[in-house]
């Protein structure tokens, strides 16, 4: 095994920027907080906490690490792009578990070859759907932008398997079977999505 270009860094005296913070958002704040990090959060429904809540372009602005947990709407949709990597320190980490078409794949391309985007973890992709869940083994990858982004050692894709754990599958479950019931028993929807 080489150690060769796998140099990491603690999280301990690191900001931490999460975009979106709903139930998976929190759980992360607090996981940061055991850490040491110095977390920054940017939601406009996040209630105080163990984070400090900022706008959009402090939290780009600072964090040495960012973490997309928003929803995708039209406000979102590439979120982040050449406008935002401007804004970022060099050598960021991006993290996107949430939703691919938050982030402009070209402007990470651009932001990886010129080094302002150190790191890249991707559980989503924009233009998922043709290729995940699939074994693709024997055919030739036709999306040259997914191609490009995987082509750099710094680039992780999970393929989104962030849900794949037993405990999860037994959670998604169990939330689809209480959400049927209050369906079925007309009771108000705890689980509601407007």
């Amino acid at each position: 095994f080489d150690l060769n270009g796998l140099l990491g860094f603690n999280l301990h005296n690191k900001t931490v920027g999460i975009v979106g913070c709903g139930k998976i958002g929190l759980a992360l704040c607090s996981i940061l907080n055991g850490f040491g990090a110095k977390v920054l959060v940017c939601d406009p429904y996040a209630q105080p906490g163990n984070y400090t809540i900022t706008d959009i372009d402090t939290l780009l602005s600072q964090s040495d690490v960012i973490s997309l947990h928003c929803p995708l709407n039209e406000q979102t949709h590439h979120l982040i792009n050449d406008e935002a990597f401007s804004k970022m320190k060099t050598g960021v980490m991006l993290i996107n578990t949430s939703r691919g078409a938050l982030l402009d794949s070209n402007a990470c391309i651009s932001a990886l070859k010129t080094k302002k985007l150190g790191y890249l973890g991707l559980d989503v992709y924009e233009q998922e759907s043709e290729l995940f869940f699939k074994n693709h083994s024997d055919e030739i990858n036709q999306d040259d932008i997914f191609s490009r982004l995987v082509s750099f050692k710094n680039v992780l894709v999970t393929g989104h398997q962030g849900f794949f754990t037993q405990e999860a599958l037994t959670e998604i479950a169990n939330t689809t079977v209480f959400n049927a019931l209050e369906v079925r028993e007309g009771r108000p929807l705890t689980n509601e999505v407007l």
